[in-house]
């Protein structure tokens, strides 16, 4: 199951939900604010018993928001239904330009996934465009195969447990777990200061030559 619904939908339904006959708030009842963690739990209960699986499509927020949904997210943890959280780019998907996050639940996990869930940053793969940022398929395919392999990828990746993001207070959020590289292209400190003087002394040269043409032309007194 795959479901890419309206993020953070306002007045979403929650007064039919208060006595809903489906049970579809087993973890919460989300407010009228969002209805973010709504579709999650709807396509939970849908899920087919024993090995459903459901990959939805989220704003960001949802993997760190407080209040009624920091609850729910907690009890899908403790349940360990949640397989996997990926982040997205921004500016990938036409509406909104918000980064979102594909959250991966999973009725029963294999013997293997029990107790950790994936967290990945994909944010640096997208092919950008002037109007919209594209998710190509050799990306797709890299995602893809974090997924399935489940191991640690160099500020790509993490496999970590439930108890791990217990003691991060039951955040999601991505940048608790993966943070992005640095990047191998900054050069010492004392190379980056002899360049950054070569360029404040280019900078007033052409101050200067920029004085010098307006005098010339009768600009400045």
């Amino acid at each position: 199951m795959i479901a890419n619904p309206p993020f953070s939908l306002e007045q979403w339904g929650r007064e039919i939900w208060e006595t809903d006959p489906w049970g579809r708030a087993f973890a919460g009842l989300p407010t009228d604010k969002s209805g973010d963690f709504a579709w999650v739990q709807h396509m939970i209960q849908s899920m087919a018993e024993p090995h459903g699986r459901m990959g939805v499509v989220l704003p960001q927020g949802a993997l760190f928001r407080g209040g009624v949904e920091g609850q729910i997210r907690r009890t899908l943890l403790e349940m360990d239904v949640v397989e996997a959280v990926i982040g997205l780019a921004p500016n990938l998907f036409y509406g909104t330009g918000l980064a979102a996050c594909i959250l991966v639940l999973r009725r029963r996990k294999p013997k293997a996934r029990v107790g950790k869930v994936l967290i990945a940053d994909a944010s640096s793969l997208f092919r950008k465009s002037r109007a919209q940022n594209f998710l190509e398929p050799e990306h797709a395919a890299d995602i893809l195969k974090w997924y399935q392999d489940l191991i640690d990828v160099e500020d790509r990746a993490r496999v970590v447990t439930t108890k791990e993001i217990e003691k991060e207070g039951w955040t999601l959020n991505i940048s608790r777990y993966v943070l992005p590289p640095i990047g191998a292209d900054i050069p010492p400190l004392e190379e980056a200061v002899a360049a950054f003087k070569d360029a404040l002394t280019q900078c007033r040269d052409a101050e200067e030559q920029l004085r010098q043409v307006m005098l010339e032309g009768g600009w400045l007194e």
